[in-house]
């Protein structure tokens, strides 16, 4: 029997993890099934991508944790991710109380670790000796190179492409189909901009964008 998932989030990451979910589902991978969304912006009953909301964060997750069900974290913010990943902290949600997906179509290499909750979508491809922190979300056809050392929370955006032995800080976003460059340092909570080459380490906070990728500013 499928174990029941719910999201965190809604429109955006939300219904494109729900979707690829059902995908799979209907691939014949029911490991998981998604059942709704808890969400703290819309009331209960809201259909959102075709998956309703089911209740919010703060009030209702506890009691679906007692009755079975699984988490996924999509709720993403380039301003303020350091403040919403320390509110998604103090949840308490365990380890195994948070479901890591795969999509069907994805290659990972087999000795590419995930941390708990991390999505992996369509097409995606992740080269060897790669590790992930927890609750990581790797978007439609991002390419991701061998040796890397991911930190908890990261997001690269569909198309992004990451080379080789980078370290890579805790909530970094990896914007459209940005290509970052081999042996570089990403610091925590950073951005790097949709389209961006990036070819310099990269500060804690930092938002970095262009072609070569310059310094913008730094997130509140």
């Amino acid at each position: 029997m499928a174990k029941k998932v719910l999201i965190l989030g809604g429109e955006g990451n939300g219904g494109v993890i729900a979707n690829a979910i059902k995908d799979a589902n209907l691939r014949g991978y029911d490991e998981w099934e998604c059942e709704g969304y808890l969400n703290d912006r819309y009331p209960v009953g809201t259909i959102i991508d075709s998956f309703p909301v089911l209740g919010t964060v703060q009030e209702d997750l506890p009691q679906y944790l007692e009755r079975g069900y699984y988490i996924i974290n999509a709720i993403l913010r380039i301003d303020g991710q350091q403040e919403r990943l320390s509110m998604l902290d103090h949840l308490n949600i365990p380890d195994d109380r948070y479901a890591t997906f795969i999509h069907p179509t994805a290659y990972l290499a087999p000795n590419v670790k995930l941390g708990p909750g991390c999505v992996i979508m369509p097409l995606v491809a992740v080269s060897s000796n790669t590790t992930f922190g927890k609750g990581c979300l790797v978007m439609v056809s991002a390419t991701i190179g061998h040796d890397n050392h991911i930190s908890d929370y990261c997001h690269f955006a569909a198309q992004s492409c990451v080379g080789a032995k980078l370290l890579i800080g805790t909530g970094v976003h990896i914007g459209l189909n940005a290509t970052i460059r081999e042996l570089l340092t990403i610091g925590d909570y950073a951005t790097i901009g949709m389209g961006a080459v990036l070819t310099k380490n990269v500060g804690e906070k930092e938002i970095w964008a262009g072609n070569p990728a310059k310094f913008l500013r730094k997130a509140d």
